[in-house]
């Protein structure tokens, strides 16, 4: 029997619908848990290296240290300062903020000094409040980034107060920010610097500069995802030798 033409425009309508309000729910869903929950971030630079590499893919917790405006998408000013703060901020931790010159612009650094703190580079050694932070020889990296010129990198531990201990790379003798004033960080910023000290753009220059706790966007957790960025569209093999599969799902210290 056939379906009466009415009937059948009616059913299609429905499904359309159906299918609307299924995508709207799904599209609010993942929107949701963007914005109060975990966020995706890729790493385009080596300011963080040897801990982040370019390539990585990793999710941020926006919920750690609370919310604020950037927090949301569109950034826009619905409250100021943070709201909901379940824990503040600690030096060691590897956030994602917006940079304070051009908030349009996500960085990820790591947090070395807290408010009221004073911070001062000496011979690149880094001096918390009037003491030298303890760094140890961990031998050479081998940064990769170029494949067809590998460069070995020396590479140090650092330890914070507490017993925060992560790498560090310093690849000049003579950088330049390796002797800067006295930093005194003001109250509700924070001081931030990449583990690649002699490449990265962080609060030891005045573009950048201390971090207001409004502009953290939340602390990294985990790689969940990792390239070499020589994979080639027309060669499949090279997705799977690109991938960097022991860097998948690890925790960023």
């Amino acid at each position: 029997m056939a379906v009466p033409k009415q009937d059948a425009d009616i059913k299609q309508k429905y499904s359309w619908d159906e299918t609307i309000r299924t995508w709207f729910f799904a599209l609010l869903l993942a929107l949701v848990f963007r914005s109060l929950a975990f966020e995706p971030f890729h790493i385009p630079s080596g300011s963080m290296k040897s801990t982040l590499l370019v390539g990585d893919y990793l999710f941020v917790s926006k919920y750690s240290y609370g919310y604020s405006r950037y927090s949301f998408p569109f950034s826009l000013p619905l409250f100021s300062g943070r709201i909901l703060e379940s824990r503040l901020p600690q030096r060691g931790d590897v956030v994602v903020f917006r940079e304070p010159s051009d908030p349009r612009v996500d960085f990820i650094k790591r947090i070395i000094g807290l408010p009221g703190d004073h911070i001062q580079l000496k011979d690149g050694i880094v001096y918390l409040n009037g003491a030298p932070l303890p760094r140890q020889p961990e031998g050479d990296f081998a940064d990769a980034e170029n494949p067809s010129n590998i460069r070995a990198i020396p590479r140090f531990a650092e330890t914070l107060p507490g017993g925060k201990r992560f790498d560090i790379l310093k690849e000049r003798r003579y950088g330049m920010a390796d002797d800067t004033p006295v930093y005194d960080v003001p109250p509700d910023h924070y001081f931030m610097m990449g583990d690649n000290r002699d490449n990265s753009r962080d609060s030891r220059f005045s573009d950048v500069g201390f971090v207001p706790a409004e502009n953290l966007v939340g602390k990294a957790e985990i790689i969940f995802f990792s390239t070499n960025g020589t994979a080639q569209w027309t060669d499949p093999l090279s997705w799977f030798t690109a991938m960097r599969f022991r860097r998948f799902f690890t925790w960023i210290k």
